[in-house]
């Protein structure tokens, strides 16, 4: 196949201003905080006792995940920031999670982190693993499992009992649905760590580690008056010869993890996986520095963002066909191929959107929905534009529309926030809310309702308007502290740190990695074949 046709485009910047080198510069220290911050989401323990007493007779959860993955093969990781500097969390949220290849076979993996609290469930656990089965099953990927499991960490069992079973439900409708799981258990997996295997398609226990049952012995005895060793009462030969609950009985962590590569070729998965895919197609990098980014980018989100200058050094030799590129300038919609995968894509030239920029955005989705392409949204957007042209303009019919668009398209979305993501914007740009398939954000970037300053401003009007109604002076510098500690809590609310910590996205990458991203998410959800809405197969057009 050759190359792509599109139009090359061309890079307005130049790398030797001023401007650019004092934008490199600010990204160095939002660079350095994000390795440091990544580190500490990636830590298996913060003690380094923990770390050693396991070690000594078991595999950490990240080399677990690395042995099972084929050599020199990229891994995705998810949510890695969930739960991330939360008092009721712990780092990854005691899980590790992320797509890779194992034995040819694209796959969601995840690991128990037995290491903290002995990969027992907190809040922020269960609704990891609920996000991470539904990318599984929405892109209809096989989901190996490597279990070691306290169950539900029993101080925050209100928060985690009821969200908790959507896991094993989640399971069920996998299995239901053709769409097979694997649980590797390594060690002590009770409770509710009992039922992942026990639900799963296949279970592959490791000898004189894994036990499981749904009552350790201390809890057996108290209920029963029983005395039971843990091995007699759950162990890897009991299930194996007993109950039937293991299918396989591995000698030890590195077999257990061979029969797990040697599983995912008997799915239907390595046989509709190995069917796919046009290899002929070549693939060009961009033609532009995707290091250039840094330059080009300000970490002040209040300050304009050229999107078409970081289009070109993400998408395949720099060239784009755009869509309707004299109307409504200030939304960018064209079509472009990234790693070979022809895409739709929506970014906000403008932060504002107004009443061309939606019907724009409108009709680009129903034509990616007619000719099945995935879309991806680039996010630097403020909101709806208001006021009295825009209102008589009908902007909120108009806005309707294009959330409808949105919320209605079946394509693949991939939405990615650059910058700010605020209000109705983010809705109208594919925000968590409305079930994109991936979700990632720049380290930079903010998601609220509105901007700390906007909100801010907004409050204290209600407030002096509310002092007014009753007669009642204003205390200047009580509302002036008032006002400022509003502020410093919506700038808490929308840093991308807390928000990923609280799973709004599935991750914060560095700008820099946005075209590799991209290209492996595509990939996924290009799996199956991209169905449009049939809804929109007449005139696109608004």
């Amino acid at each position: 196949m050759q190359p792509s046709a599109f139009p090359q485009l061309s890079t307005k910047i130049n790398d030797k201003l001023p401007a650019f080198l004092e934008n490199s510069t600010k990204w160095e220290s939002i660079l350095s905080n994000f390795d440091v911050a990544s580190i500490e989401a990636s830590s298996e323990s913060k003690s380094p006792a923990a770390i050693t007493k396991h070690t000594t007779q078991q595999i950490l959860a990240r080399d677990r995940v690395a042995l099972l993955r084929d050599p020199g093969t990229p891994f995705l990781e998810l949510c890695g920031f969930a739960g991330h500097e939360l008092e009721e969390s712990s780092p990854s949220a005691s899980l590790v999670a992320g797509i890779g290849v194992v034995s040819g076979i694209i796959c969601m993996i995840l690991a128990h982190i037995p290491s903290l609290h002995g990969g027992a469930w907190n809040e922020f656990t269960v609704l990891k693993q609920n996000r991470i089965t539904t990318i599984a099953s929405e892109n209809n990927i096989p989901l190996i499992a490597l279990v070691q499991s306290a169950g539900v960490f029993l101080p925050q069992q209100f928060k985690v009992f009821h969200k908790g079973g959507q896991i094993f439900r989640d399971l069920a409708l996998r299995s239901k649905n053709g769409q097979p799981s694997c649980a590797v258990v390594f060690g002590s997996s009770t409770a509710g760590g009992a039922y992942h295997p026990a639900l799963s398609d296949c279970t592959i226990f490791v000898k004189d580690q894994a036990q499981v049952f749904l009552g350790g012995p201390p809890l057996v005895k108290m209920a029963t008056g029983e005395i039971a060793e843990a091995e007699e009462l759950g162990g890897a030969d009991m299930h194996s010869t007993v109950t039937g609950l293991s299918d396989q009985l591995a000698g030890d962590e590195l077999d257990a993890i061979r029969q797990a590569r040697e599983w995912v070729l008997t799915t239907s998965a390595a046989r509709h996986q190995e069917s796919r895919g046009d290899f002929s197609i070549e693939i060009l990098e961009p033609k532009y520095n995707i290091e250039d980014l840094l330059g080009i980018v300000n970490p002040d989100i209040r300050l304009p963002l050229d999107m078409m200058e970081v289009l070109v050094r993400i998408v395949d030799d720099s060239r784009i066909m755009l869509f309707k590129p004299q109307f409504g300038k200030g939304m960018i919609t064209a079509w472009a191929h990234i790693y070979g995968q022809l895409t739709g894509i929506i970014a906000n030239q403008n932060p504002v959107i107004l009443p061309n920029e939606s019907d724009k955005a409108t009709q680009f989705i129903r034509l990616c929905n007619q000719g099945r392409n995935p879309i991806v949204f680039l996010h630097n957007v403020t909101g709806f534009m208001v006021g009295v042209n825009t209102e008589r303009a009908g902007l909120i019919k108009k806005g309707a529309q294009l959330v409808s668009a949105v919320s209605t398209s079946t394509v693949p979305h991939i939405s990615i926030i650059c910058g700010a993501s605020y209000g109705a914007g983010n809705y109208a740009m594919c925000g968590r809310a409305y079930g994109p398939r991936f979700l990632f954000s720049w380290p930079t970037s903010r998601c609220s309702v509105m901007g700390p300053e906007q909100l801010g401003g907004v409050m204290e009007t209600i407030a002096r308007g509310s002092a007014a109604r009753a007669k009642r002076p204003v205390v200047e510098e009580e509302l002036e502290i008032s006002v400022g500690k509003f502020k410093d809590q919506v700038r808490k609310d929308s840093d991308p740190y807390y928000t990923s910590a609280h799973l709004l996205d599935d991750g914060i990458i560095d700008p820099r990695d946005t075209r590799d991203v991209l290209g492996m998410c595509l990939e996924v959800v290009t799996i199956d074949p991209v169905v449009g809405n049939a809804g929109f197969r007449g005139l696109a057009r608004i």
